[in-house]
C-alpha cells in the first residue's frame, strides 16, 4: 500500500494531533484498534480512550474501519487516516511569514516559511499523484562546528556551491523543481511516549 501522508494546516487539528496522549493513539492506530483494545496498552480507561478517539475522529485524523456488536454495545474499530501526519507551520497562525517577502536567510521565521511552503507543495504533489511515486530527493545529516565563524563560513560556501550547481544545470525547458537547503541546530531525539 502506498504511503499515506497528510499535511495538517488547520490550527485546531494541529493542536489535537500534538496532544501527547492523542499523538500516541495516532501512532498505535497505524493498525486498526478500538477503545477496548487500546485501553490496556495505554493504561487508560476505555471511556477516556474513547473520549480522545472521538476528538481525533472529529478532526479527520482517524477513520472508522468497522463497527462490531459486543453484547449491548457497539465496538468502533478505527485507524489513523494517514500513515504519517506533518503539521504545517501555517497551522501556527502567528508564524505565517511569506517566504517571498523580505527573505532573511538567517532568520527562523524565513526557515519556517520555507518549511511551510515545502510541506504544502509536497502535500499537493502527493495528493495529486494518487499513489504514484513523486520524484523527490532529500539529504539529512549532522555537522558539528568548532566555532560560530566556522558555521558562517560553511553556510557561505554551501550557498555559493549550491547556487553554482543550480546555475550549471538550470534550463528554460523542462519541469521546474524547488530546491531548499536548511541548516539549524540539532536536538536530542525525543523519547517515545
Amino acid at each position: 500500500m502506498p504511503d499515506r501522508t497528510t499535511v495538517i494546516e488547520d490550527p485546531t487539528a494541529a493542536a489535537i494531533a500534538l496532544d501527547p496522549v492523542r499523538a500516541r493513539l495516532l501512532r498505535l492506530l497505524r493498525e486498526p484498534g478500538s477503545a477496548t483494545s487500546l485501553a490496556p496498552v495505554t493504561g487508560m480507561s476505555r471511556q477516556k480512550v474513547n473520549y480522545h478517539l472521538r476528538a481525533l475522529e472529529a478532526h479527520g485524523l482517524v477513520e472508522l474501519v468497522e463497527e462490531r456488536r459486543r453484547g449491548n454495545m457497539t465496538e468502533r474499530v478505527l485507524r489513523a487516516s494517514a500513515d504519517a501526519f506533518v503539521i504545517s507551520p501555517r497551522a501556527w497562525v502567528l508564524l505565517a511569514p511569506d517566504p517571498e517577502r523580505s527573505p532573511d536567510t538567517l532568520s527562523v521565521q524565513w526557515l519556517l516559511a520555507l518549511a511551510d511552503r515545502l510541506l504544502r507543495e509536497v502535500g499537493r504533489l502527493v495528493t495529486g499523484a494518487r499513489g504514484r511515486r513523486v520524484a523527490t530527493f532529500a539529504i539529512d545529516g549532522e555537522i558539528t562546528f568548532a566555532t560560530a565563524a566556522d558555521r558562517a563560513a560553511f553556510t557561505r560556501e554551501l550557498g555559493e556551491a549550491t547556487r553554482a550547481l543550480a546555475a550549471r544545470y538550470h534550463s528554460d525547458r523542462g519541469r521546474p523543481h524547488r530546491l531548499v537547503v536548511a541548516l539549524h541546530p540539532s536536538l536530542p531525539p525525543e523519547e517515545e511516549t
